[in-house]
């Protein structure tokens, strides 16, 4: 049995299998998802768990080197923007329209669905490179 990290078995597989450049998307619990697209649903109930505590467990696992976000966080959730700019400090940062990053996630590998209920919390991430 794995002892530290993510323990969540589809997660944890998906998150292995990215390559330099491949990119996955967290979102709210009501972001649509792509027919085709994998989809990791670890909502349990509303803000259960928490689009902060999803992120903060794929950031100890994964490499980022960039990510896309949707321009309306700026005013509909600037807490949430200063956290993702912190915990993502050093990354090349995208913001489009939410219209434009539902459209984009159709590049996406997998998707992780969160029980977050707040405005805008959804992100496509792109894999980077440990060496």
């Amino acid at each position: 049995m794995k002892k530290r990290g993510i323990l969540n078995a589809a997660l944890s597989y998906h998150i292995a299998a990215l390559g330099h450049k491949d990119m996955f998307l967290v979102g709210d619990a009501g972001m649509p998802i792509p027919k085709g697209i994998p989809i990791i649903d670890l909502v349990v109930t509303g803000g259960v768990p928490t689009f902060r505590q999803v992120m903060d467990a794929i950031l100890e696992d994964t490499c980022v080197e960039g990510y896309t976000i949707a321009e309306e966080i700026v005013e509909n959730n600037p807490e949430l923007l200063a956290y993702l700019r912190e915990k993502l400090d050093g990354c090349e940062e995208e913001m489009i329209s939410h219209e434009d990053l539902k459209k984009m996630s159709v590049n996406v590998k997998f998707a992780v669905r969160t029980g977050e209920f707040t405005p805008y919390p959804n992100i496509i991430c792109r894999a980077g490179v440990t060496f």
